[in-house]
Formats: C-alpha cells, sequence, structure tokens
C-alpha cells in the first residue's frame, strides 16, 4: 500500500478516537511478538507529536535508514486499517456483507460449493433490505459462476435459475439507472462550480437545457430506495442553481421523507440524511419560512440525540457544519443575533477540533456568519476581527462571494465605529478587489456606491441618500437573480434600522409580527 507523503499516516494517528488507540494496542499486541513491534513504538511517537518531525522518528530508532522507516510507515498503517475494520465491522452493513462474500469466496475456494451457495442466499436478503445494490448484484454474479461451473441440483428447483437470471437482469437495470442518476449529479454540481448561481435569463437557459438534455427517462414508481435519492439530489441541485428555493425545498423534503420512511436507512447511511435535511433548512432560510425551518431544525437536533453516539468522526464533522449551519440561518430569521452570540465559542471550539478535517471555505462560511451576529448585534469592533480573518487569508479565488460581502460588511462596520478617515482607504481597496473578481452582482455594487457617495458627505448620515438606496435595493430583491444575495447581506434591514434609529433585531421583530 503505497504512502505518498508522511501527513497520510500521521493524521490517521491524530484522527485515532481513545477507544480506538486502545483497541489498535491490544489488536497489535495479540498478533505480534515483541521483536517485531518496532511498528507499535513508531505508533507511540506519532500520537505524542503534535506536528510531524521525521528528526523526531530517527532519534528515537537509532541505525533506522530512510527505507526501513519507509516500510515501518506502511505496515504500520496497514496494521491500523486492520484493527479500525475490526472495530467497524459491526457499525458499517456494507463492511458486513463484503466480509460474508469473503467468506463465501473461500468456501467456494474449498470446493464446498453448496455451502457458499448457501451463505450467498443469505446475505443476498440482507443486502436487498439495506438497498446495498452493488453488492446485491455482485452475490448474483458470484451465484450464476457457481450455477454454471458446478451441478448444484438448482435445475432440479422449478424456475430458480430463471429467476436467478431475471434477478440480476432487474439489479442491473437498476444499477444502470443510478450510474446515470450519480452521473447528472456531478455534472449539475460541476455546473454550479464553473457558473455558480444562474445569473440572468441566458444563464438559467443554459442550466435547463443542459439539465434536461442529461436527465434519463425513468418511471418514479418503479425506482429503488437509491434511484429515488439520487432523482431528488440531482433536482435539488437544479433548482439550488436557479434560485428556486420553492422545488428545491420540495425536492429536499422529499429526499429526508424517503429517509424517515424507511428509518433503517437513517442509521445505515446517516450522512445523506443529514445533507438532505440541511438542504431543506438552506432552502427554507431562502424562503424565509420560519416556523418550518425550526420543526426540521428540532428533527435534526432529535437525530443526534437518537444516533449521535454512533457517528462516525465524518458523520459528526458533517453534522456540525449543517447543524450549526441551521442554526445560525435561525437566529437570522428570528433576529435573536445576541442569543446566536452565545454559540461562537461552541463553533470555534469545533473549529479547532477538527481543523485536520476542514477545508477553508468551510472556515471562510463561519467566520462571516459570526461577523454578521456581531454586527447586527451592534458590536462592530467584534465584527472587524472576523471580517479581519476572512480578509487575510489567502484563498485565492475560493468563494469570492463571501470575500466580496465580507468587505462590503468591513466598511459598514467601520462606518458605524465612525472611522472615517480609514474608510476612504478602505473603499479604494475594495474597489480594486471588485474589479479582479467574476463572482460580482448588482446587490453588492449598489452597497458600495452608497458607501462612496456617503464618504462624499464627509460621515453625516443622509436620510435621502438611505431611501433611495432602499428603494434601489427593494427592486433588486424582487429581482429572482439577485434576490440570494440578501440572504449573506441584509442590507435592507440595517437601511430601515438606520431610518427608524432601532436595532436590525427589532426591525425582524417587526417584519415577523406583520406578516403573522
Amino acid at each position: 500500500m503505497p504512502i505518498s507523503t508522511s501527513d497520510q499516516l500521521f493524521n490517521l494517528v491524530k484522527g485515532l478516537t481513545k477507544a480506538e488507540k486502545r483497541n489498535f494496542k491490544l489488536f497489535a499486541k495479540r498478533t505480534h511478538q515483541k521483536s517485531e513491534a518496532k511498528f507499535i513504538r513508531l505508533f507511540d511517537i506519532l500520537d505524542q507529536m503534535e506536528v510531524y518531525d521525521e528528526e523526531v522518528v530517527f532519534k528515537k530508532f537509532r541505525n533506522l535508514s530512510k527505507g526501513q522507516l519507509s516500510n515501518l510507515k506502511r505496515h504500520l498503517y496497514t496494521q491500523l486499517l486492520t484493527s479500525l475494520r475490526m472495530i467497524h465491522i459491526n457499525k458499517n452493513i456494507d463492511i458486513q456483507i463484503r466480509e460474508q462474500i469473503d467468506f463465501a469466496r473461500i468456501l467456494y475456494g474449498k470446493g464446498l460449493y453448496m455451502q457458499s451457495l448457501k451463505l450467498l442466499s443469505r446475505i443476498k436478503g440482507i443486502a436487498k433490505e439495506s438497498n446495498q445494490d452493488i453488492l446485491h448484484y455482485e452475490i448474483l454474479e458470484f451465484e450464476k459462476l457457481i450455477e454454471e461451473k458446478h451441478i448444484t441440483r438448482s435445475r432440479k428447483i422449478k424456475n430458480k435459475v430463471e429467476n436467478l437470471i431475471d434477478e440480476s437482469d432487474e439489479r442491473n437495470r437498476i444499477l444502470y439507472n443510478s450510474n446515470k442518476l450519480t452521473n447528472l449529479k456531478l455534472k449539475i454540481h460541476g455546473l454550479y462550480i464553473k457558473i455558480g448561481h444562474a445569473k440572468d435569463e441566458k444563464d438559467a437557459f443554459v442550466v435547463q437545457d443542459y439539465f434536461k438534455s442529461n436527465l434519463p427517462d425513468l418511471q418514479y414508481s418503479t425506482l429503488t430506495f437509491f434511484e429515488k435519492i439520487f432523482l431528488h439530489q440531482s433536482y435539488v441541485w437544479y433548482y439550488y442553481i436557479l434560485l428556486d428555493f420553492e422545488k428545491c425545498a420540495e425536492h429536499a423534503h422529499n429526499w429526508v421523507s424517503l429517509f424517515e420512511s424507511n428509518p433503517k436507512m437513517i442509521e445505515e447511511d446517516p450522512d445523506i440524511y443529514m445533507r438532505g435535511v440541511h438542504y431543506l433548512l438552506t432552502s427554507l432560510n431562502g424562503l424565509g419560512k420560519i416556523d418550518t425551518h425550526r420543526k426540521y431544525l428540532r428533527k435534526f437536533e432529535k437525530f443526534e440525540a437518537e444516533y449521535g453516539d454512533n457517528l462516525n468522526v465524518t458523520s459528526k464533522i458533517i453534522y456540525f457544519l449543517y447543524y450549526y449551519s441551521g442554526v445560525l440561518n435561525k437566529h437570522y430569521l428570528e433576529g435573536t443575533f445576541e442569543e446566536g452570540l452565545k454559540l461562537v465559542p461552541i463553533i470555534e471550539e469545533k473549529i479547532k477540533e477538527y481543523d485536520r478535517h476542514l477545508d477553508l471555505h468551510r472556515v471562510l462560511v463561519f467566520y462571516y456568519r459570526i461577523a454578521w451576529l456581531y454586527f447586527a448585534s451592534g458590536q462592530y469592533g467584534d465584527a472587524i476581527d472576523y471580517l479581519n480573518k476572512i480578509i487575510n487569508l489567502k484563498v485565492g479565488h475560493l468563494r469570492e462571494d463571501i470575500q466580496s460581502y465580507a468587505r462590503l460588511l468591513h466598511l459598514l462596520a467601520h462606518y458605524e465605529l465612525g472611522n472615517y478617515a480609514l474608510l476612504e482607504y478602505l473603499e479604494k481597496s475594495v474597489s480594486r478587489f471588485f474589479d479582479k473578481i467574476k463572482d460580482r452582482n448588482r446587490v453588492q455594487l449598489e452597497v458600495l456606491a452608497f458607501m462612496r457617495k456617503q464618504l462624499r458627505l464627509g460621515g453625516v448620515m443622509d436620510r435621502k441618500l438611505l431611501l433611495s438606496t432602499q428603494k434601489a435595493l427593494m427592486k433588486l430583491y424582487k429581482d429572482p437573480y439577485e434576490r440570494r444575495a440578501f440572504i449573506y447581506l441584509n442590507v435592507i434591514d440595517w437601511i430601515e434600522s438606520k431610518l427608524q434609529g432601532v436595532s436590525v433585531s427589532e426591525i425582524i421583530a417587526e417584519k415577523q409580527e406583520a406578516s403573522k
């Protein structure tokens, strides 16, 4: 097993839980002689390090060559994975099924064809019940191989072989559809990475034509569980690109409902379930449906209470990202910004805990959302601290939209603090940034234009300017291709708060009361 860098082994060691480390030690000592246990010493050395340092390893192992260390690392890596497989086999149905297939192959190799067939028949039902379509197909093909090469007396059982052939054909059809749908998911996601959200009718036409030309012809009622999930996932991405949150929410709801009507599948594949809830919450946030958003956030909490103890590291990270994203959105919808600030230490602690696993995109988004909480609470200095973290990160073109909103919010925060001498320099810096980027919209440009005009007035708040900017932004809010910008930069409520001389929280509370 080639390991290209020491980081892979080091990150695996540092990512182990206490229980996994304890299990590895027991496994290693039970299966290896003391004279062969150099890899256990290497494990202990890596476990004690905070940052990988190969010089330290060589000091601990005298007379060890680079080639020997490379072999030792490879051996340790393999032993760790073997140990982890033993732990996780009871948690993952697919690992359990693969183990049984391996047992069937061993029996077959021993000439015990009937025992192999009996085992395959038993696990085939488990694979079908748990919607493990690929493994189900592999079992069927193995059964066919045995039936073809050996006399198993199956021909004496009426239609047994014919049913096996029909079942294989049906499973092949399901895999073909699943392949088409997962390809569609990847294609539509790739299109989103390439062009982002549709910015006008021309973009929308391109997306619609692309999606429809790649959508396979399917009859929904005949689809299996995962075929339906893959189809709804494709539609969620499609409507998300088009900023059609209504239809996006509809397909995300169907996605979540499929899992909730098959609770066993939530346990088997919690990550896909959580993603469904996340996109549903995201769509509800875009629609401003507070009550329904609260309802599904409670479902998220119920899910964690029921399944949290059995989640692996990846699933725990997904829960952290999606749940806290939903909670922050709830505080934005409700206008309870100061209450939302209580989450900041928790989010910071989780970011630190999962530092090795989080990409900068996730961190950028959290920093921006925290900055908005501080800004809307009137704590502009703290908002600037988090915005500076975003502005000073060297991330190139990553999430240009977040970088843009961060710079605009940075201007507004300094404006609120009365830092007019600094604002002129900052405005020029933001203008240069906007000249370089591709992902900009009319809302961002309108806010930047507002700040330029405000600076000419020497910092004196001009009511006419506020009203004219508010009018322009309200017009943009009615444009479906511009509305998404207000999810990140709620300038309309900020301007209204300046006009009325109250907080942003009070403006949002007034709107909620009016909507009731």
